[in-house]
């Protein structure tokens, strides 16, 4: 496996695109696999090749990926000017409330109905939902879905302005520490240590909501891959993407055992079979 990453846009050709309606509201969603299903969330600026090399390796895991697409230009490679175009859209979008706090972004709803979907096409004890950067704390909030059942919060954004925010309501965030006491549910989630978009503060507040349910495991910044594309070295601006952007592909490295980590949890609660699953 090689470390670096790749540098052009990704056709995402292995991957039906369907369109999914949710209350009236259609989005663009690619679909691959089969077993039970994962939505697997983009992260800023979009669904890129770092993030469909994830959802492949997913997929190849033994799961159906469902990869909504939210922002951005689907398969496009991260460069540095979709911070003037993409971020700054989704910012003011009100389906997102990056700056709001407070509440949950409204986006979430669809997503729940995304996963009810999903979860009706392929079967299985319920959906495996990871959300990632902007969209991270979108997997907790899913778990008012009663089919998710596998959330994954990687290096959670939102809101913006409030390190120790979980872009929550008040109502939503004790109804989803309810279901995760009432179902046994795990919370499995990562940052790297110095991460200033996702800040230790962050886990705190997690945890403080879900006590031991909430999973959260801190990786040291001389992990991160040191050569991510434009977007993450000029915009970001420090190590943040785990499983993607800062991932470095190379066997035994502390990333890829965050990655194999994030697949045996889905593995375990979605009941697939641990020889389905990459080998490490």
């Amino acid at each position: 496996m090689g470390s670096t990453h790749r540098q052009g846009d990704d056709p995402l050709d292995d991957f039906e695109r369907r369109v999914v309606e949710v209350e009236g509201v259609g989005k663009r969603v690619y679909v691959s696999g089969s077993g039970p299903a994962v939505v697997i969330m983009p992260e800023m600026p979009g669904i890129s090749p770092d993030v469909a090399r994830f959802a492949r390796w997913v997929r190849e895991a033994g799961f159906s990926v469902y990869l909504p697409s939210l922002f951005g230009v689907d398969g496009a490679y991260p460069r540095a000017e979709a911070a003037e175009t993409v971020v700054r859209r989704a910012c003011v979008a009100a389906e997102f409330r990056a700056f709001a706090g407070g509440g949950t972004s409204p986006v979430v709803s669809w997503l729940r109905g995304l996963a009810r979907v999903a979860h009706a096409e392929r079967g299985g004890p319920g959906v495996g939902a990871v959300g990632l950067c902007f969209t991270g704390n979108f997997a907790l909030s899913m778990t008012l879905e009663p089919a998710v059942v596998a959330p994954v919060v990687n290096h959670p954004s939102l809101p913006l302005h409030d390190p120790a925010g979980l872009e929550l309501g008040e109502e939503d965030a004790a109804a989803v520490a309810e279901r995760v006491r009432r179902d046994g549910l795990r919370v499995l989630a990562y940052r790297f240590e110095n991460d200033r978009w996702c800040t230790g503060q962050r886990f705190a507040a997690y945890r403080a909501l879900l006590g031991d349910a909430f999973d959260g495991r801190v990786l040291p910044d001389e992990a991160a891959n040191t050569d991510p594309p434009p977007f993450f070295r000029e915009v970001v601006g420090c190590a943040h993407s785990v499983v993607t952007a800062h991932l470095v592909d190379a066997a035994g490295h502390p990333t890829v055992r965050a990655r194999d980590e994030i697949i045996a949890f889905l593995a375990d609660r979605l009941d697939v079979s641990p020889n389905s699953t990459i080998a490490t």
